[in-house]
């Protein structure tokens, strides 16, 4: 849908983790919708995208150039697909990384069809050169092919198709402005709501043919995180434990018992956010704490905990980023069934340097 697992698996392989590996995108294949009125949720951008397809379609036109942000797992590459399907024109999927030369770019531009969706994924890391090259690409389609070397370098004009450009990123930040603002539609991918996500496991339940009731649906959309491609990740994991422990049939009690065995808590924590957390409250009497000694702590790479960890514990409301440091909140007292210590107290980061 638009969308392992053990408890010392990279970061990258978290059952919680948006990035997919081989066997979500094989998974992904088969689950993702085909046209628009399938898709689940996003529902302002559906709208805003179904006008601008649609009004495309009328003019006998190829749509706009299409960029969608937003965390991995949200649905950018299957809404890539359906702006193909719905403009019933091919489609070519490449990636920012993949494109380090200007030529790269104009090997796979060149070779395009007329109306073609070209899907550039993380356009972000796409190399400068390449980069400058879709300027003009976009706008008046059109490249210049430089031959030869040195003073006898000659550029030559190459005419391109009319195309549409879908580029998806995690970063728009980090878009310089000149490509951003060749984009004809600009959508921000939002997280689920825990109602949408139920909806997204309803439906792949059904096309993985499990059974599954209300209950046992809310309960794993509960724990996902706001991200469609967790969802279905869980309910796999789900699955198998339902038809090894009990009759298949997916419960509240199922689901409950089968993510407690790959650790993932009620709120969709895992085992190395629980670390995280437990390390700030109960080393650290809940900050402030520098990352480094926070990482350390949990036996992590400063990068793992805070590219991989606190992006969700801060989003979550359990881990707040401040000048002097990493301080939890009162909810991760809570989270974790901890009492929080007295202001003041020593070793709660905040006590008087000379005991006063």
């Amino acid at each position: 849908m638009n969308w392992d697992d053990t408890t010392d698996a990279p970061a990258t392989e978290r059952l919680v983790g948006a990035s997919a590996d081989g066997e979500d995108q094989a998974v992904e294949a088969a689950l993702r919708p085909k046209d628009l009125d399938e898709f689940i949720g996003q529902e302002k951008v559906r709208e805003q995208l179904d006008l601008v397809l649609r009004a495309a379609r009328a003019r006998g036109a190829t749509a706009d150039h299409v960029l969608l942000s937003g965390a991995p797992g949200l649905g950018k590459t299957t809404l890539s697909m359906i702006i193909a399907a719905e403009m019933d024109a091919p489609i070519r999927i490449t990636s920012g990384p993949a494109i380090q030369h200007a030529g790269d770019l104009a090997a796979i531009l060149s070779s395009l069809q007329e109306g073609e969706v070209l899907f550039l994924d993380e356009i972000h890391r796409m190399s400068r050169p390449a980069e400058e090259m879709l300027y003009m690409a976009m706008e008046d389609f059109r490249v210049d092919v430089i031959v030869g070397k040195g003073p006898g370098a000659t550029a030559i004009p190459l005419e391109l198709p009319p195309f549409t450009l879908v580029g998806a990123t995690t970063r728009a930040g980090l878009l310089p402005p000149p490509l951003r603002d060749r984009f004809g539609f600009t959508a921000h991918m939002e997280f689920y709501e825990p109602a949408e996500l139920e909806r997204v496991v309803h439906r792949s339940a059904s096309l993985l043919d499990v059974e599954i009731d209300t209950e046992g649906a809310a309960e794993i959309a509960g724990r996902s995180r706001g991200t469609p491609r967790i969802a279905n990740r869980l309910l796999r994991r789900v699955r198998d434990y339902a038809q090894v422990k009990a009759d298949g049939l997916i419960t509240k009690e199922i689901a409950a018992a089968a993510l407690a065995v790959y650790e993932v808590d009620a709120r969709g924590l895992d085992r190395l956010d629980r670390a995280v957390l437990q390390a700030l409250l109960k080393l650290f009497g809940g900050g402030p704490v520098g990352l480094s000694t926070l990482a350390v702590a949990v036996g992590e790479e400063r990068e793992t905990v805070e590219e991989v960890a606190e992006p969700f514990l801060v989003r979550e409301g359990l881990l707040a980023r401040t000048p002097r440091g990493r301080v939890a909140t009162p909810a991760a007292w809570e989270h974790l069934g901890l009492t929080p210590p007295r202001s003041g107290t020593p070793g709660n980061g905040q006590g008087n340097l000379f005991g006063a």
